[in-house]
């Protein structure tokens, strides 16, 4: 079968290759992948996993084995997998503890869009009550953000979005933020003091945003997209009040609970996939080089045909 696999040489980061038929323990279901989500962490640190080995963790397809021992899905259930490995293949073994059942009304295609990012916001924004809180989302025009300002929205926050430039705010009004900021500046120049900021950027933009942390407030790190370091100038950690924090986040646990609870929220018209460019899995050079120069707004969703 036909599978995208990790390249560590100059034509990667993954390429197409010829790879064995998984062969499914008993407590794995069999998934024929009609769609898989691209993600930049998993595209730009790919020296991370093996040569050769079948890349990716979230995809979209349907059961076309159950698990024997009884556990899962039945046969013909429409799925998303969520930080799943190996997923960008033809078919999957996986363990249903990384499945989410995409209900009746929901396209196949935005459960693929799922997995790390919608995973990840719930997760974080799961961490305390946001009913009437001020949250900061950074890097909102990407996969995570979009999660999280509709997810922080729909718990009763007062959403700020914070994106690189103009040109990448449009549509995260509608998603729920109330404030939108286009860089740095605008951060440096608000008021503003958050309750609880998810950083996808990393680098200076932690510093600026931790001038901007309400006591009692935490910043979670669920990225560093910027490659940059982060430098707090002397004094700035210093603080009477009630404490403030920085929370690495890192969590790979079974997905399942989480999937179900999103794609609930899209079969509601809650929750919306943030998909800014869906093509054919043959085109994944392209999709990843728009990726790269951050010309997508969202998620990557590419189809497996």
């Amino acid at each position: 079968m036909r599978a995208l696999v990790v390249d560590h040489g100059e034509a990667g980061p993954v390429r197409f290759a010829d790879v064995d038929e998984p062969v499914p323990s008993s407590d794995e279901a069999l998934v024929e992948i009609r769609h898989i989500g691209l993600n930049f962490g998993e595209l730009n640190y790919v020296h991370q996993w093996p040569p050769g080995v079948v890349h990716g963790h979230d995809a979209a397809g349907v059961v076309v084995r159950a698990a024997s021992d009884g556990s899962g899905p039945s046969e013909g259930t429409r799925v998303a997998l969520g930080m799943s490995s190996h997923a960008w293949a033809e078919r999957v073994a996986v363990s249903p503890a990384s499945l989410g059942t995409v209900p009746e009304g929901v396209e196949l295609a935005d459960g693929a869009a799922l997995g790390i990012a919608g995973v990840t916001a719930l997760r974080v924004l799961r961490k305390r009550s946001l009913l009437a809180r001020d949250v900061l989302v950074t890097g909102a025009s990407g996969g995570v953000g979009h999660f999280a300002v509709q997810l922080a929205a729909l718990a009763g926050a007062r959403v700020t979005a914070l994106v690189g430039s103009p040109d990448r705010a449009a549509g995260l009004r509608e998603l729920g933020a109330g404030r939108v900021l286009s860089g740095p500046t605008d951060l440096a120049g608000t008021e503003d003091r958050f309750d609880l900021v998810l950083d996808t950027v990393g680098g200076p933009l932690i510093a600026q945003a931790w001038s901007s942390l309400a006591e009692g407030g935490t910043i979670h790190l669920v990225g560093y997209s910027s490659g940059q370091d982060t430098t707090f100038p002397s004094g700035t950690l210093f603080g009477f009040g009630e404490p403030r924090s920085i929370a690495t986040y890192g969590d790979m646990t079974p997905t399942s609970g989480e999937l179900t609870d999103l794609l609930g929220l899209m079969a509601a018209g809650r929750l919306s996939a943030p998909v800014g460019l869906r093509g054919d899995w043959y085109d994944v050079d392209k999709a990843i080089q728009a990726l790269f120069a951050r010309k997508v707004h969202g998620k990557i969703v590419l189809d497996v045909v």
